[in-house]
């Protein structure tokens, strides 16, 4: 999806300054926002590629104005209302007025730190070989998918090589469209500093992305 999210390579937004102190919240509702969308993320009513693009479909602007925790509590209230959980008229009210649906899956405060030690992971058995190889030179495809897609607009249609071949781990964009996981082979990909950036590009820089077989084609 080509949204306000997919940064890379635009200029005017000034630089990045992190805080080495800063908290890993600074109010209260981040932190309970954090909870909610974890509770419910484990619930099974959508997968991490469904909650990050439903945190993508903010309209630019907004997303650019917000910060991360409201762009996470838009994405939540837009899950609970696309699934039903919640109502316009209780996310309006924020008070319950109809009958709780019932989840089949529920986490508990006591399990909460042993299904984060577990965590979920997203590789998948490895079935065949590879589509290419280390040191391949391949074509990233310059496609526009109107869902969430894992390759930055700054690397369509660039020329790369393969630099490392990770395994079989779910593909993002059918999976957050709910299709289906479509496993397949993910690479590191390095691109030189002045495929991307033209002559502009700092001397001798390059840039690792990692990159599915589908978004890929041999040089």
């Amino acid at each position: 999806m080509n949204g306000a999210h997919d940064l890379g390579g635009s200029h005017g937004h000034g630089p990045i300054n992190p805080d080495p102190n800063e908290p890993l919240f600074s109010q209260e509702w981040e932190r309970r926002c954090f909870a909610v969308t974890l509770a419910m993320g484990f619930t099974g009513q959508w997968n991490i590629d469904q909650a990050r693009f439903a945190r993508e479909t903010m309209r630019p602007g907004k997303y650019l104005e917000t910060t991360y925790y409201e762009h996470w509590l838009h994405g939540l209230e837009s899950l609970l209302l696309d699934r039903k959980l919640i109502s316009q008229s209780e996310l309006k009210s924020k008070k319950a007025q109809n009958t709780p649906k019932t989840l089949s899956r529920i986490l508990k405060a006591e399990d909460v730190a042993p299904a984060l030690e577990k965590g979920g992971s997203a590789r998948r058995q490895e079935v065949g070989n590879a589509k290419f190889s280390i040191g391949d030179f391949v074509i990233t495809k310059n496609i526009h998918p109107a869902n969430h897609t894992r390759l930055p607009r700054y690397v369509r249609g660039r020329r790369g090589k393969i630099d490392r071949i990770h395994g079989v781990f779910v593909f993002p964009d059918t999976n957050s469209a709910g299709l289906s996981e479509k496993p397949q082979w993910l690479y590191a990909v390095r691109f030189e500093g002045e495929e991307l950036w033209g002559e502009d590009a700092e001397p001798n820089s390059c840039t690792y992305v990692d990159l599915w077989d589908d978004y890929l084609e041999q040089a």
